[in-house]
């Protein structure tokens, strides 16, 4: 035992030390918040202003469709050719087909893709056009279409929940991100510890180890030791990104004025009180933010937030043991990266499709391919989070207990059958191994 203490020790220590790991530790946040605001701030930016012209065939729309700051009509009755488009100042046509009040088609040629708040905004302007149109040519009176048009407003209730609403797909989204920091813990530390083993045999180091340690205390002490260094390097992520989350919110409030915040506020008022009238609800941008922190509150209160980390840490390491000890044979067999190709699809495929049923999951927690792929110990680690999250888990304390116990069962086997290949191909140099060799490492006596 004190022989895998010092192993833990010396691969902790020294991928601790190593210039990487401090620079990977503070640039990892960095990137993760520095990506979020980026892609936030581009995704709101528009390539300037949008000149449209709309080929008004059906004579509907003319001087009817209203501007904005991004976008801009123009109007033609007549079609324009390609080559005239092309050479334009134009950035998309719209074709207004003179039946569109019966096939409510348009078609949209462009030069360079518009946004999709731009093809929104197209969208919307045109139907309000049409919308008003078809109720002139019906005699409807617009008063009382808009009291009788109505937004549906679809809310979840669980039975069980005595009248509570629902906010299950909300906690399996949490859930979801709970595994997807799973699956790409197993597989990026999961790696490192193929490539320590690799590194090693190839440099003959090994030979000198084993000399003093078992192979068995050897991938032990190196796969604890590495999941000390990742579990360190995960947590002082998260910190630093709560601290950079925290500051950059602060720094854009501060820096977003009142006036920014209420003018848009105030323009999209007018345009609801324009086009809905007396029924326009009061736009209240302070009471929509109060309404999505209420929903925030209402979704932590139901969480129980302690079970989640426990059991999110036994997962998470759970996970990580069962597959770094294959991580570790495969590194033990073979001589080169390359070599590993065919031992790595067989590990790899569990992890796809337990993220690909943990997707599903999100929507339909009860499934049949849910409930299997959070009791299969090679699944689990990802799926049983959404369960967890949502709660489902803890109506069903017998299968998240089947789960836990068979996850550690299926490491020990795991660890065991590793062990064997371990043994062997770590002092094996310059043979192509085959599946049919494995089998044969497994029943090797010694």
């Amino acid at each position: 035992m004190d022989k895998i203490k010092l192993i833990i020790w010396r691969e902790f220590i020294t991928r601790v030390r190593k210039p990487s790991f401090l620079i990977m530790t503070i640039l990892g946040p960095l990137l993760l918040v520095g990506g979020m605001v980026l892609v936030s701030f581009l995704g709101m930016q528009e390539n300037g202003v949008q000149h449209i012209v709309v080929i008004d065939k059906a004579q509907l729309l003319t001087n009817k469709l209203k501007e904005s700051s991004d976008v801009k009509f123009f109007y033609e009755q007549a079609d324009l050719s390609d080559s005239v488009f092309k050479a334009s100042p134009y950035n998309a046509m719209v074709e207004v087909n003179p039946l569109v009040l019966e096939n409510n088609t348009i078609q949209i040629f462009y030069k360079n893709l518009p946004s999709i708040t731009v093809q929104n905004y197209l969208s919307k302007e045109i139907e309000s056009v049409l919308e008003r149109e078809k109720l002139r040519l019906n005699n409807v009176d617009p008063d009382t279409y808009r009291k009788i048009k109505t937004a549906l407003k679809v809310q979840l209730f669980d039975i069980e929940k005595a009248g509570k609403q629902s906010y299950d797909q909300i906690k399996a989204g949490l859930g979801f991100g709970f595994g997807y920091l799973i699956f790409l813990f197993i597989f990026l530390y999961g790696a490192q510890v193929m490539r320590g083993v690799m590194e090693e045999k190839q440099n003959r180091v090994v030979e000198v180890l084993i000399s003093s340690v078992k192979p068995f205390q050897l991938m032990m002490g190196k796969i604890v030791g590495v999941a000390m260094v990742g579990l360190t390097q995960f947590l002082l992520w998260v910190a630093l990104t709560l601290v950079l989350g925290t500051v950059g919110l602060s720094f854009a409030k501060d820096a977003i004025s009142g006036e920014a915040v209420q003018q848009p506020a105030a323009q999209m008022t007018t345009q609801l009180q324009e086009q809905l009238g007396d029924q326009a609800p009061a736009v209240d941008t302070p009471g929509a933010s109060a309404e999505m922190l209420g929903v925030a509150m209402q979704v932590w209160d139901e969480l129980p937030v302690t079970w989640i980390i426990l059991l999110f840490l036994f997962y998470f390491l759970g996970g990580y043991l069962l597959y770094s000890s294959l991580f570790a044979a495969t590194g033990a067999a073979v001589d080169s990266e390359t070599d590993t190709q065919q031992f790595m699809l067989p590990i790899t495929v569990p992890m796809i499709i337990a993220i690909m049923i943990a997707q599903t999951a999100v929507y339909n927690p009860d499934g049949p391919a849910v409930f299997w792929c959070s009791i299969i110990p090679f699944t689990s680690p990802v799926v049983m989070m959404v369960r967890i999250a949502t709660g489902n888990a803890f109506s069903h304390p017998g299968e998240l207990a089947l789960s836990m116990v068979l996850l550690v069962a299926t490491f020990f086997f795991t660890t065991w059958l590793a062990g064997r290949i371990y043994r062997t191909g770590i002092l094996m140099y310059g043979k192509k191994v085959t599946w049919k060799e494995l089998g044969k490492w497994l029943f090797y006596k010694g």
